[in-house]
């Protein structure tokens, strides 16, 4: 039989989008693992690689072809595959036509139930050869693009225009058709360094070829090492060192295949900018990095990442410093009109920029977000007088100039305008974080009035898309309804805020217009919404989903009162209680699901002198002190103290189910303990479900 041998699937394209590269190599090499998994085709690892002009995955010892199977197929039953001279019917022989063997060749399945007539075979698996393109095709298929394109007159559709497709088993071509393209052992280099094809003899070779004969870095990590290093040299010989931000660096790495770094310098007056305006520039928009000196000042030096070695670099210097003047140029424009007018006169412009059909403008947001900003800066203690005014100027920015050309800085120049209109501080502050977070990575408002107007803000925007019935469905979130959710729940939990979101959400409701399609349980249904969110958000952070389901079940609505509770409930999981007492509340809560089924009476309070076993009475008592002792805790939100007085339960409880039959005879017995069960269920109820955390 022959030996395992490397696969390599590598298909051409267009330029890919860049901040999609890594995301669609990883689908593309997952899928067709996957598929090789499902195919039974035994194989070693896989391995992505992406340019901006090809995806390509590397299968190490893939098997020649699927296993042989063993096949088994029931045929009649006996009494009916024969007659009473004991000759085939025709329900026999047809059976044994469709397996390919005579009748008596076939075999005889005996069970409790019958005998059966029963063929097996040997099912030769197929040639992997065979199976690639499809699998390849569904893998393409599978791959995370939200949107298809088609070129040319054929009906074929990919993220990007396809220009060849190399598939590589060992040293043999597998052929077959992906994508409309006939598949090949040819690849390309760089378009500029070597737009020839190179013959690939097998898929060891692939890489090592394409960056000695082709200019091309194919691995993505090595190609993102190699953009890092030239980066950091090249501002190094500029005299300074280079702010190399993450997201910048793999955007980069996914617009080049042979990085070749070169720093530039722009006019030293641009320095009188704003830094954000400056680094927004270089950044966003030229995807430069800036260079700064050993304090940490920007200086007139940047370092640009070509796509090609040119033989005259200089040349291709003065050309990224030709495009960044142009930009800082207009910037400065923007800075010096914007200061002409105050922040606050940009108001009325607000009432020409629709928010949402029917929620109105951002005039209209404006207004609703002064009085919610100063509902929540008095829950919070925040200055109410502050809270109202950031909350005027929060959206104000949003028509300058400046942010106009730079979305990216809004809040950012909301603050620098509102500074050099003498506002104070804390309003200018407030009117740049109450954009916070503004991504999973980012840290909440830092300062009290910032995290009014950033929940207000969220709170407006959650409540009234859901009051417009618009909630987010499947993937699609148009209004970023799951990173406002998150941001209000972060805000509250890291902010140490323990407001209920409850009545935030109301709040916000009462603001909204009249009329509003789904106004009605809109709050409701936000609050349910954002709570939701907290599953992902702990299980990001390894905290199990039950200990979180445990809290969600009890209904609590104020988030950092949420938080602690399931710190508690994590906490108390780790005890050697846990397990037995969280066995025993499943059963407390059967118990008292079946009575309620029944229709079994269950007393209002436990009558102690109906209690007439020691096990019953030494549980009444238990619970009786622990009740007492929980008090103080829980009223303080130490859940995590509350709980481990409550471990101590397991003995008395133990012992209660060992010795104690609840549903006795005598109704009024069986009504007490029941009671009993109800109470000292309601007592972890306090905390959380804990019934609902695994049992041994």
């Amino acid at each position: 039989m022959a030996e395992p041998r490397d696969l390599l699937v590598e298909i051409g394209t267009e330029e890919l989008p860049p901040k999609a590269l890594r995301r669609l190599a990883e689908a593309f090499a997952a899928g067709l693992a996957g598929g090789l998994d499902r195919a039974g085709i035994a194989r070693g690892a896989a391995r992505a690689y992406a340019t901006p002009r090809r995806l390509a995955v590397l299968v190490e010892a893939v098997a020649p072809a699927q296993p042989d199977r063993t096949v088994r197929r029931r045929g009649p039953a006996v009494q009916a595959a024969f007659d009473a001279e004991g000759r085939p019917t025709k329900a026999a022989e047809g059976f044994a036509r469709s397996v390919g063997v005579p009748v008596e060749r076939l075999g005889r399945l005996r069970t409790d139930k019958g005998e059966w007539l029963l063929w097996e075979g040997v099912e030769p698996g197929r040639p992997t050869a065979e199976l690639l393109p499809g699998l390849v095709q569904e893998a393409l298929e599978r791959l995370p693009v939200p949107k298809r394109m088609r070129w040319g007159a054929g009906e074929v559709a990919f993220v990007r225009p396809v220009h060849w497709l190399l598939m590589l088993h060992g040293e043999d071509v597998v052929p077959g058709t992906v994508l409309g393209l006939e598949a090949g052992r040819e690849t390309r280099g760089h378009r500029f360094h070597h737009p020839d094809p190179i013959p690939v003899p097998k898929p060891v070779d692939w890489e090592p070829l394409l960056a000695s004969r082709g200019h091309v870095i194919a691995d993505m990590d090595r190609r993102r090492a190699a953009v890092r290093a030239q980066v950091e040299e090249a501002a190094l010989a500029a005299g300074g060192r280079a702010v190399v931000r993450e997201a910048l660096l793999e955007e980069v790495t996914a617009l080049v295949e042979w990085p070749v770094a070169l720093a530039g310098r722009f006019d030293e007056r641009f320095l009188e900018l704003p830094r954000e305006v400056v680094v927004s520039a270089m950044e966003q928009h030229q995807k430069c990095f800036p260079v700064v000196d050993a304090a940490g000042a920007l200086l007139a030096r940047f370092v640009a990442v070509a796509n090609i070695e040119s033989r005259d670099p200089e040349e291709v210097r003065r050309g990224n410093e030709r495009v960044i003047r142009p930009r800082l140029a207009d910037a400065a424009f923007f800075w010096e009109q914007d200061r002409r007018r105050p922040l606050e006169s940009r108001l009325e412009q607000l009432r020409g920029v629709v928010y949402q059909e029917r929620l109105g403008t951002l005039h209209d947001k404006t207004l609703r977000l002064e009085r919610l900003a100063a509902d929540v800066a008095g829950a919070i203690g925040a200055d109410v007088a502050l809270a109202r005014r950031a909350a005027r100027l929060a959206k104000c920015d949003l028509v300058t100039e400046m942010v106009g050309e730079f979305p990216e800085l809004q809040g950012v120049m909301g603050r620098y305008y509102a500074l050099h209109d003498g506002e104070p501080e804390a309003v200018a502050v407030a009117i740049e974080e109450h954009y916070r977070p503004r991504g999973a990575g980012d840290a909440i408002a830092a300062t009290p009035v910032g995290r009014a107007v950033a929940l207000a803000d969220r709170l407006d925007t959650l409540v009234g898309i859901f009051a417009c019935g618009l909630r987010p469905t499947g993937e699609k979130d148009p209004y970023g309804l799951r990173r406002a959710a998150l941001g209000i729940l972060r805000t509250l939990i890291e902010g140490g805020l323990d407001l209920d979101l409850a009545r935030l959400a109301e709040a916000a409701l009462d603001l909204l217009p009249e009329g509003l399609p789904q106004a009605e349980g809109a709050a409701d249904a936000a609050v349910d919404f954002a709570l939701d969110r907290l599953r992902a958000w702990y299980q990001e952070r390894g905290m199990p989903v039950e200990v979180y389901e445990a809290v969600r079940a009890r209904g609590i609505t104020r988030p950092l009162d949420f938080d602690r509770r399931v710190r508690a409930v994590l906490a108390f999981r780790e005890l050697p209680e846990a397990e037995a007492l969280a066995a025993a509340h499943k059963r407390i809560r059967n118990i008292l699901r079946q009575a309620r089924e029944k229709g079994l009476a269950v007393a209002e309070t436990v009558d102690p002198s109906r209690l007439a076993e020691p096990a019953e009475r030494a549980l009444h008592e238990a619970v009786a002190r622990a009740e007492a002792e929980i008090a103080a805790p829980l009223a303080a939100g130490d859940y995590e103290a509350a709980l481990r007085r409550l471990a101590a339960l397991r003995g008395p409880v133990d012992a209660f189910f060992d010795q104690v039959l609840v549903m006795a005879e005598d109704e009024a017995v069986r009504a007490n303990r029941l009671a009993l069960l109800r109470a000292l269920a309601g007592l972890f109820l306090e905390v959380a479900d804990i019934g609902r955390l695994p049992a041994p």
